[in-house]
């Protein structure tokens, strides 16, 4: 016999919307807490930017504004790869954007669509913040205790049998350190992050990043969480850190207002320089301090004076709410979690949707909703705490001996084909199709090409196959 459970799900982004869909799939109860005025997550435009050039607000935390959406954001994943089984974002056009890589406004009409659609709209709360998730005791018949504040500001506490954490990780920043200013999070006495104790002059994916003479440094600084126009940056020099998805669309964009773009990141030996495809920007190693001068220099020995840094180095996981032991955020790893989703101690009662990345992202949503939906029921049961803990530790000794950072814990790629296909057979589900894994592949390629017609270019290809043309 199936169970049937009360549950809390703690945002209404995609993951959150999607999570909900297969809990009342599964007939679970949904209450959904929405701390904005809207659902939608990350994809919900915000034109306002947090005050402080760093994204951080009074008193070191985290800053009002929850979006990181910049202006022009379009998808870096053509459509086919973005909806949800069902649901296809493929084929529809839900705000009048008809790309193959669409922007926000679209991806956020389609989430509309599917919140109403799926049954999920109705069981949102919106500006409901909540404050506060406890466990009331241990074994099988555990409770959690919800605390959460709504528009009146009241605050409210209701008891469900579980709770899914699915709260995003697009919104607070990865900042610098200033010498004797470390950004610290708000976190619960138990739920801590836990600092890297070193002096470098740069680590463009650490939890924190150091950068030596910084703190003299006269120039602006910001994260990409609080850029939405190229405008500012008109006629300046920018240094851009970090060559993700998103800072190789900034630096693109800021790059036709801008005096010059140096691009500084890790991974660039092989293309040190002038980057062609650009009038005005090159390609350096990470930033390896700032100069008495206020010249910022690189790793391969070059240097520039800037008037502003860019940090597009990525985002903390941050769950202030969560008020339990046995759970970290120790240099963005958060663990231990059994497949990026079931802490041992506590599994299948708390789970959280959304941690990985480098995928398909919606298909991994889903394929992990499905799986929490259906352990909850007992469908799908999980292994013992003992058993899971040794598979985390097992997880955590080959990233090791591979010589993966921590950090990157929730990086998929380059396995994430069988991460996606494991969970599939966890619920009895189809395995990845290869034409999805072919499209996901070829897309990365483009976007390291530094190429920034590579979305356009990418619909006349597929309209000439549709027509036979060359």
């Amino acid at each position: 016999m199936r169970r049937r459970a009360e549950v809390a799900v703690v945002g209404a982004g995609a993951a959150g919307l999607v999570a909900a869909r297969e809990l009342l799939r599964e007939g679970h109860v949904v209450a959904v807490f929405e701390k904005s005025a809207r659902a939608g997550g990350t994809w919900a435009y915000d034109p306002r930017a947090d005050a402080d050039p760093l994204g951080r607000g009074d008193h070191g935390a985290p800053g009002a504004v929850h979006g990181s959406l910049y202006a022009s954001l379009r998808t870096n994943l053509p459509r086919q790869l973005m909806g949800f089984s069902g649901f296809p974002l493929a084929g529809r056009v839900f705000a009048g954007d008809p790309r193959a890589f669409p922007g926000h406004r679209e991806v956020l009409a389609f989430l509309d669509a599917f919140a109403v659609e799926s049954g999920v709209a109705a069981r949102v709360r919106l500006r409901a913040e909540v404050l506060r998730v406890r466990p009331l005791g241990l074994g099988q018949g555990e409770r959690w205790a919800v605390a959460w504040r709504g528009e009146d500001r009241e605050v409210v506490e209701e008891v469900f049998d579980a709770v899914v954490v699915c709260s995003g990780h697009c919104s607070v920043p990865l900042v610098p350190k200033i010498r004797g200013a470390i950004w610290s999070l708000p976190f619960s006495s138990h739920l801590t992050a836990v600092i890297p104790d070193k002096t470098s002059c740069s680590n463009a994916s650490m939890l924190v990043l150091w950068v030596t003479g910084i703190d003299q440094w006269p120039g602006k600084q910001i994260h990409s969480h609080n850029y939405r126009v190229p405008e500012p940056f008109r006629g300046q020099t920018v240094v851009v850190v970090g060559l993700g998805a998103s800072g190789i669309d900034i630096a693109r964009e800021i790059s036709h207002v801008a005096k010059e773009v140096h691009i500084a990141a890790r991974y660039s030996g092989d293309r040190l320089g002038k980057i062609e495809l650009y009038n005005n920007a090159w390609m350096h190693g990470e930033i390896e301090c700032i100069q008495d001068d206020g010249q910022v220099l690189f790793a391969e020995g070059s240097s520039v004076a800037a008037d502003t840094i860019l940090y597009c180095t990525g985002y903390r996981y941050h769950f202030p709410f969560l008020d339990l032991d046995g759970l970290t955020v120790d240099d963005n790893r958060v663990g231990p979690l059994y497949k990026h989703v079931f802490p041992p101690k506590y599994a299948p009662n708390l789970s959280f949707i959304g941690l990985p990345y480098k995928s398909i992202i919606f298909q991994s949503l889903e394929l992990e909703s499905k799986w929490v939906a259906a352990a909850l029921s007992g469908r799908a049961p999980l292994p013992s705490e003992e058993d899971m803990m040794a598979a985390v530790r097992e997880h955590y000794r080959r990233m090791e001996e591979a010589g993966k950072p921590k950090r990157h814990t929730h990086t998929l790629w380059p396995e994430w084909v069988e991460y996606l296909d494991w969970l599939a057979d966890q619920v009895g589900e189809p395995h990845l199709e290869a034409w999805k894994s072919e499209m996901y592949e070829e897309t990365l390629k483009r976007i390291w090409s530094l190429d920034e017609g590579y979305r356009d270019l990418w619909e006349e290809e597929e309209e000439n196959i549709a027509t036979g043309s060359p």
